[in-house]
């Protein structure tokens, strides 16, 4: 087993092409693509930032520096806005910068997959545990996923990934694990199945992009073979690490948005608008409208 130590810091894997999104993304990276007015990226970081993460190291790839850009400050920009007297919009991006010597970059160099990318991040994280939030997946819930399962991590120790359900003939579609006793908000794993056939899933909870990984899973990765696709995969990684350290679902009972595909980014949008006061009276008639004219 493993010890209970604060999780300080957490890994962003930004480094994608994001092809789904083209011809958008041949200028603009996914992760900046917006939900109303805020990149996606910045919603993934909130989660963070809420569960009390305290350095953010972000994996990129070539044409992602305008990630590093934002999370900088523009001083055009900002004089720009004092200038004219703009304070709530000062206020605003003073809130979202991170603090000076928070947040940290490193290059993955060829698309080797996910858990090659989280390799790259090894010598940023050390030898501590930390979260692993998949940028393209946003939440919507009353608490953070990741605050969430931090608070699970601090009574079950080890490794954390948190699990939605689906229904059981979607199983085949998703990593899939295996129920074991329960354990505050959350379970016991007792086994992680990628993509099981139809019909042989151990249960119909699947890892949803959220981790809390001990740093073992780093030597792991970097004698990992190959798997699925040609890539590393981090899935192969922790079935490996699981023969040695136990592993923890925390239950996210929330909405999820994939906004890596068209119908998650859209769905995200209209979603995230609906719960915004200067926003809603304006857009309900009209979305109302779009929708009895259906046919």
């Amino acid at each position: 087993m493993t010890d209970k130590r604060k999780v300080r810091k957490a890994v962003f894997p930004v480094a994608g092409l994001g092809t789904r999104f083209l011809p958008a993304t041949k200028a603009v990276p996914k992760e900046m693509l917006t939900v109303v007015d805020k990149p996606v990226i910045q919603y993934v970081v909130d989660e963070a930032l809420e569960a009390g993460i305290e350095h953010l190291i972000f994996v990129t790839g070539r044409s992602k520096a305008v990630i590093e850009d934002y999370f900088d400050i523009q001083v055009e920009l900002d004089q720009t806005l004092r200038e004219r007297n703009k304070k709530a919009e000062i206020e605003l991006l003073e809130a979202m910068l991170p603090k000076a010597g928070t947040t940290s970059f490193t290059r993955q160099q060829a698309p080797l997959g996910l858990g090659h990318a989280v390799w790259c991040a090894r010598d940023l994280v050390g030898n501590e545990p930390f979260a692993l939030l998949l940028p393209d997946m946003i939440m919507k819930s009353e608490k953070g996923c990741l605050k969430g399962m931090v608070e699970l991590y601090e009574q079950s120790g080890g490794n954390v990934v948190a699990v939605e359900e689906c229904a059981p003939e979607q199983a085949h579609k998703y990593g899939i694990v295996g129920v074991g006793e329960k354990i505050g908000d959350g379970f016991r794993i007792t086994k992680m199945v990628e993509k099981p056939a139809r019909g042989t899933a151990p249960s119909n909870f699947f890892i949803n992009g959220r981790y809390i990984l001990q740093p073992e899973i780093f030597p792991i990765l970097e004698r990992q073979e190959r798997g699925a696709g040609n890539e590393i995969q981090l899935t192969d990684g922790m079935v490996k690490l699981a023969e040695s350290q136990a592993f923890a679902a925390y239950h996210f009972r929330g909405e999820t948005y994939d906004c890596g595909a068209k119908d998650g980014f859209i769905l995200a949008n209209v979603a995230f608008a609906l719960e915004r006061g200067d926003i809603r009276p304006t857009v309900e008639v009209p979305l109302k409208a779009l929708l009895q004219g259906l046919k």
